[in-house]
């Protein structure tokens, strides 16, 4: 591996959920100086304004069912815009470190003798509090399993059985394909009535949701038109405002 050098830099950057007021000032800050900035379709357009006029933009999309740029283009991109340009942005949606790949441009790019830098970003599952679902609270649960809806090889992660044995709210990226499957895990391990949310856009004006019981994934989902890009929140914190009335009426009638 040849040495870094501060002569070019590249910053892999968490554009956030959707909502461009949810950026980190820092993220902000990077991207008004970038020289190359490549985003993909998950990073909202408004984004992009915050960037010099002189800024080359470069879309690396990977839309679901359609045509994708392959990681390897990525990669390969963000190394060669380091020949001409300075500061190289990549801009990504949510946080790149949860289920972006973000830590694999980032390697490629330091096996290339390339200074790289990572900027969190607010991941989409939190936008679950803006329609009151906390991922934790005290009483209802200790803690969050986020997992991957889709692996490498294209099956559901084993890690759901596992999750589903705890009391911890289960948050699954890249689930919509798999909400059959999900539904009947859940289903076969006598928890098809625990609560669900799907969440679509999340923090965004057109944002799409629906609670309902996990065995009725699917069924909620084509009902009110859900489809990618969304989440999957199962556990009793969707319902958490009804859990936490319940008991204080339960309190209160002692």
């Amino acid at each position: 591996m040849e040495l870094k050098t501060n002569d070019f830099e590249v910053f892999i950057v968490g554009g956030g959920p959707g909502d461009p007021e949810l950026i980190t000032m820092k993220a902000f800050n990077v991207i008004k100086r970038a020289d190359v900035l490549l985003y993909d379709n998950l990073s909202n357009k408004d984004l992009l304004e915050i960037a010099p006029k002189s800024c080359k933009m470069v879309y690396v999309g990977k839309q679901p069912y359609g045509c994708y740029t392959p990681q390897e283009e990525i990669n390969r991109l963000i190394v060669a815009h380091t020949k001409t340009h300075k500061v190289i942005v990549r801009l990504k949606g949510g946080d790149p470190y949860i289920f972006g790949r973000g830590f694999e441009e980032l390697l490629y790019a330091e096996e290339h003798g390339i200074k790289a830098t990572y900027i969190p970003g607010i991941s989409s599952m939190q936008g679950a509090g803006f329609m009151d679902i906390p991922l934790t609270h005290r009483g209802i649960s200790e803690s969050i399993w986020m997992i991957t809806g889709t692996k490498k090889d294209g099956s559901l992660s084993n890690d759901l059985k596992c999750a589903m044995k705890s009391s911890a709210t289960v948050v699954i990226y890249m689930g919509m394909k798999k909400m059959e499957e999900i539904a009947n895990t859940y289903i076969k391990g006598g928890l098809g009535s625990m609560p669900a949310a799907i969440i679509q856009n999340a923090t965004l004006p057109h944002q799409k949701q629906v609670i309902c019981e996990v065995k009725d994934l699917s069924e909620a989902a084509s009902r009110e038109g859900l489809a990618y890009p969304a989440i999957i929140i199962i556990g009793n914190v969707v319902k958490a405002r009804e859990v936490i009335y319940e008991t204080q009426n339960r309190l209160l009638a002692v």
